[in-house]
């Protein structure tokens, strides 16, 4: 790989990348690259480690139509992805070690590596634990009923007591059902406004705060998905700054979209939780560049086109994510107008690639997000952060179309992603 700047978490450098056998042998400027080694260009580009999504949705089993492991990592590996965590909410649930291996089956010779969660709770009904220890003999790492958060209070806390020594981590969509019953969208001045149904804020923060009391009784380590107001942002700082082991992660969507959208009625902007203010946006923003949110992650929810055309009501929540999330988050952070300095180039890439990979496990297990440095693993993303360009839903690798960004005009663009040596994509193409 030749030219570039390499992002890393041990800084920022110029320099080439020579691949072999799967694995980085040199890094410097002016490497002699051995006769008939195949040369990427990444001149003006950001050689970082290949991101990592630790919420994906492929739908397989049971959502074929939808997407696959296979259009799903494709679309990954177009992202930048070289590693994603398959969420269990498939049909039947990732709720046993057979649903385990019949998923890591599939994902072999995948465009990116595949870590399975497993779900909390048999069938993702909430009553019963699933056989933790059997699943985390498996390689499971992460344990989420997403889709739903665990309602039950004293299930979870059984939960967390099996999860701690196991050295595994449960994984909270924060939703009380009581609070959301009827609603559409975000309950706030959009949802008054056009007299929509609204789903509170408290919803998500009440059982967050009834979760970190778990956290603080068990002592097991949790991790929060697609955290979506200030109020939860607030909650997890002051967890952390109690010393609680806790994480969080925001989606794209979360940081630069509103609940305004949502108030179209259009269902393309219908996700769970639902798109928030604009003061949630902002403190969510702000809690990435103070580096309390340890991870952004797509939340790519694929559904067919049939499915997301029904009325507002009707429609499934989800949008898929995977092709659009770096772009986003740099045009949030970096490229675009913001209220706040620049996120620098490594705090970025920490949130996409190597802090989610070491929540994931990923990084010991299969050395992604590793620094970019001899011996070390060659899972690698090229950005440019120069090329412009407009999403176009039609043209995505994913087996839906259901992005809200069609003809968002973007900076910045994957231009190769190496997936333990192997070029998976070429110039912004798929090799696969």
């Amino acid at each position: 790989m030749r030219g570039g700047t390499v992002v890393d978490s041990t800084g920022l450098r110029r320099g080439d990348v020579l691949v072999e056998d799967g694995r980085i042998v040199a890094v410097g400027e002016g490497i002699a690259y051995p006769l008939g080694t195949t040369v990427l260009e990444a001149s003006g580009c950001i050689v970082a480690p290949g991101l990592v999504d630790i919420h994906t949705h492929l739908r397989e089993p049971g959502g074929e139509a939808a997407e696959t492991v296979e259009t799903g990592t494709r679309a990954a590996a177009l992202g930048g992805y070289t590693a994603v965590v398959a969420m269990p909410n498939t049909d039947p649930a990732t709720d046993s070690a057979a649903a385990v291996r019949y998923v890591q089956e599939l994902a072999r010779g995948a465009c990116a590596d595949v870590a399975v969660a497993g779900a909390i709770t048999i069938g993702r009904a909430g009553r019963e634990v699933v056989p933790l220890a059997e699943m985390t003999a498996l390689g499971v790492r992460l344990f989420t009923d997403d889709g739903s958060g665990v309602q039950d209070g004293d299930v979870l806390r059984r939960a967390l007591e099996a999860a701690g020594p196991l050295g595994v981590v449960l994984a909270e969509h924060c939703q009380d059902d009581t609070l959301t019953a009827g609603g559409l969208m975000h309950d706030g001045a959009w949802s008054r406004r056009f007299g929509i149904p609204g789903q509170p804020a408290a919803a998500e923060e009440a059982m967050l705060a009834r979760d970190l009391a778990l956290v603080r009784r068990t002592g097991a380590p949790m991790h929060f998905l697609h955290v979506s107001t200030a109020g939860s942002v607030e909650l997890v700082r002051a967890a952390k700054a109690a010393g609680l082991p806790v994480t969080a992660e925001a989606t794209p969507h979360h940081l630069v979209l509103t609940d305004a959208s949502a108030a179209s009625g259009d269902p393309l902007f219908k996700v769970a939780p639902p798109l928030r203010s604009a003061s949630d946006g902002a403190a969510l923003r702000a809690a990435c560049r103070q580096g309390l949110i340890d991870a952004i992650a797509t939340d790519h929810a694929p559904h067919t086109a049939e499915r997301k055309k029904a009325p507002f009501a009707d429609a499934p929540p989800g949008m898929i994510g995977l092709e659009t999330a770096l772009a986003l988050v740099w045009d949030a952070f970096v490229a675009g107008p913001g209220e706040d300095a620049p996120l620098g180039l490594v705090e970025l890439f920490a949130m996409v690639s190597w802090r989610p990979a070491a929540l994931a496990g990923l990084d010991w297990d299969h050395g992604h997000g590793g620094p970019i440095a001899p011996g070390g693993h060659a899972h690698l993303c090229v950005f440019d952060p120069t090329e412009a360009w407009t999403v176009d839903r039609r043209a995505t690798a994913s087996r839906s179309q259901n992005s809200p960004y069609d003809g968002m005009r973007l900076s910045g663009r994957v231009r190769h992603t190496v997936l333990a040596g192997d070029p998976v994509v070429v110039d912004g193409r798929a090799q696969r």
